[in-house]
């Protein structure tokens, strides 16, 4: 899956500092907020572009179909409030190149996103040059925009990263919808289900399954640098864990682990993978440098040490112990000391996941029955839990530390039918609950970096 991404321009527009623009911003941090209003125009795209990219890529306007990226990525956050297109008077290709403001403040729009797509045939081969503009319709004036020139496939990617601009701009925080989400993809009876490992742009779109379903695999993770995963799978009913290059294709075994083995994960650097290993029946902390292939336990308990996780500057370790009687979140240095319980809840606590930004870590809870998934501080104070139902797990976070993906499983009836594990996300306030679209049931989500170019 070699990135195809070829960035050959990028005009950038700087806002200078010490000006004061009008253009509103969100304040994020607070839940049900009323969304602002915006319009996302139809990006114009001239006849002859659009027949010689429709024979490239059998689309018809491929400048609507990038606006409606923008549209559906902005609108899911909760923030934004996208208006009917119907509604706008004016042109694609007018308002691109100089918005009539008194129009756009008539349908109460607050920001104008505009476009432009044309096609290139550069050095023998065929391009796709997008241009971008967000304007503020209070303050009368264009802020932000880039132009991008790269192969008509990547056309999906261009609309995410105008996405990501859009909502860097408004929101002061970075965004994350130039991202992908690798899950194990499920199919089949509750009883004999076949579990692929699957990776999807994260709004659902271009699946590809990596595994063919002959083994089992378990809690694919993304490395935080680049875009090798590991996981983990049973090899002749052998646990191993594996690394695999997303972009190559290229596979390799860290390990043979006799007896079993927890939940994989890269250190913040990408150089070490850390996981619990069960031993003599009892599982312990340990990490395993992958340049040298030196593996060291960091934990020393009679007790279940299970399901670590690092802080993003990789000087601390959450985990989840039940050395105090039953299974709570303990944090420790990343050499194994100073181990201290953060978690005094009523209920069970697991699977802790450190967020991007340092300032949190997210949780599983069972308590009366119930499932919830929930945030701390990394001191175990302001516990929040944001969802409950009757069975969900494996929190992981959106690269800015915004969003929490999680799956959720349902009952099945007095015959065992009914069954289904399906991916939900959720806000950070505990608002904007999604169902994310997979092609197949689904489970163990872990959420990548950044893309990049």
């Amino acid at each position: 899956m070699k990135n195809k991404f070829l960035l050959i321009l990028i005009f950038c527009f700087f806002l200078k500092p010490g000006i004061s623009y009008s253009l509103v911003e969100i304040d994020i941090t607070r839940g049900n907020l009323d969304p602002l209003p915006i319009s996302v125009s139809p990006f114009f795209i001239d006849e002859a572009s659009k027949e010689k990219i429709k024979k490239n890529l059998d689309i018809d306007n491929l400048g609507s179909e990038i606006s409606k990226v923008i549209e559906n990525n902005l609108s899911k956050t909760g923030l934004f409030d996208a208006l009917d297109k119907e509604s706008f008077l004016q042109k694609p290709d007018i308002a691109h190149l100089k918005p009539r403001f008194e129009d756009w403040v008539l349908i109460k729009s607050q920001v104008l996103i505009t476009g432009k797509v044309t096609s290139k045939f550069i050095n023998e081969k065929d391009y796709i040059k997008i241009e971008f503009k967000l304007w503020d319709v209070l303050g009368a004036k264009m802020v932000d925009g880039f132009s991008l020139t790269t192969v008509p496939t990547n056309w999906r990617r261009v609309g995410h990263k105008i996405s990501d601009k859009v909502y860097e701009r408004l929101t002061g925080e970075s965004g994350y919808f130039d991202t992908r989400i690798i899950y194990v993809a499920e199919d089949g009876p509750k009883t004999q289900r076949v579990k692929k490992l699957a990776i999807m742009d994260q709004d659902g779109f271009n699946t590809k399954y990596l595994t063919l379903g002959n083994e089992l695999v378990l809690t694919p993770r993304f490395n935080p640098t680049n875009q090798m995963v590991t996981y983990l799978s049973y090899f002749r009913n052998m646990p191993r864990v594996y690394l695999l290059n997303i972009e190559t294709g290229k596979q390799e075994v860290v390990g043979d682990f006799p007896g079993m083995t927890f939940a994989p994960r890269f250190s913040p650097d990408g150089k070490k993978i850390i996981m619990s290993l069960a031993k003599d029946g009892n599982s312990e902390i340990w990490v395993r440098n992958l340049e040298t292939n030196i593996q060291e336990k960091l934990t020393d308990h009679p007790s279940i040490d299970t399901s670590p996780s690092y802080s993003p500057d990789g000087k601390y370790i959450t985990f989840n112990s039940d050395r105090s009687g039953y299974q709570q979140i303990y944090v420790m240095r990343s050499d194994g000391s100073k181990v201290k319980r953060i978690s005094f809840g009523k209920g069970i606590y697991g699977t802790p996941v450190w967020s991007p930004r340092g300032d949190l870590i997210a949780f599983t809870k069972l308590h009366k029955g119930k499932f919830f998934i929930g945030v701390m501080r990394t001191d175990g104070t302001g516990e929040r839990l944001l969802t409950e139902n009757f069975y969900q797990e494996a929190p992981s976070w959106s690269p800015n530390g915004r969003i929490i993906i999680f799956y959720r499983e349902t009952k099945t009836d007095d015959k065992g039918q009914g069954f289904s594990a399906k991916l939900w996300s959720i806000d950070l306030t505990g608002y904007n609950e999604r169902l994310v679209p997979t092609e197949t049931d689904g489970s163990d989500p872990s959420w990548s970096s950044l893309l990049g170019n």
